[in-house]
């Protein structure tokens, strides 16, 4: 029998400890696992998705987990919807969902099968304003103009709703869309005006 030596057992120990010390601090580049090797990526899958676009019926093929932002923005280049938060906070992507007004970055494509979707694009008419855009210019309720497409579908909303009756109902419909740059009286204006018109929004 081997007699035990306890400078034999440090001295294996060290030596296995530098090998891994070694491998920790090699370039990742220079590293080959049997692990990794195994790997293969796997093609994402596609789903049938048809949806209606301001009037225009669409049949698309999406990646499961885009979401409806990312899919009127980076897909369809609708880029009058903003992308700000992604986290459902600031309003910057609001469209209006078969009529009711809905955060765009917080819902899935997908849940959307059959839905009737309008964008800031699809409130005009040919070269003519929708009257919330005219009052808007109108009343300077902007001033960077990165929020207002999102303060347009809400206002939009707001009035169709009838929560325009005074200028605290609108305030408080509209709380759910930050402007940055503090337009919130001229944008309050612009929405009372449309109202008091009872212009067909």
């Amino acid at each position: 029998m081997k007699p035990c030596n306890q400078h034999d057992g440090r001295r294996g120990f060290l030596k296995k400890s530098a090998s891994i010390a070694a491998l920790y601090f090699t370039p990742a580049m220079l590293v080959k696992t049997f692990a990794m090797d195994a790997i293969v990526p796997l093609p994402i899958a596609k789903e049938k998705l048809a949806i209606t676009i301001n009037g225009k019926l669409m049949n698309l093929e999406i990646d499961a987990r885009t979401t409806l932002l990312n899919l009127l923005r980076e897909d369809l280049s609708y880029t009058g919807t903003k992308k700000g938060c992604e986290m459902g906070q600031c309003g910057a992507c609001t469209i209006h969902i078969n009529g009711k007004r809905t955060k765009s970055c917080i819902q899935l494509a997908l849940s959307n099968q059959n839905n009737k979707i309008t964008t800031i694009e699809g409130l005009s008419d040919g070269l003519s304003l929708h009257p919330m855009q005219a009052a808007f210019l109108k009343n300077d309720a902007f001033q960077c103009g990165y929020c207002t497409s999102g303060q347009i579908m809400s206002a939009v909303a707001c009035v169709r709703e009838g929560n325009a009756k005074s200028r605290k109902s609108i305030q408080t419909y509209m709380d759910t869309n930050i402007c940055r740059c503090g337009a919130y009286q001229n944008i309050v204006d612009a929405i009372e005006e449309v109202a008091k018109t009872g212009a067909k929004i």
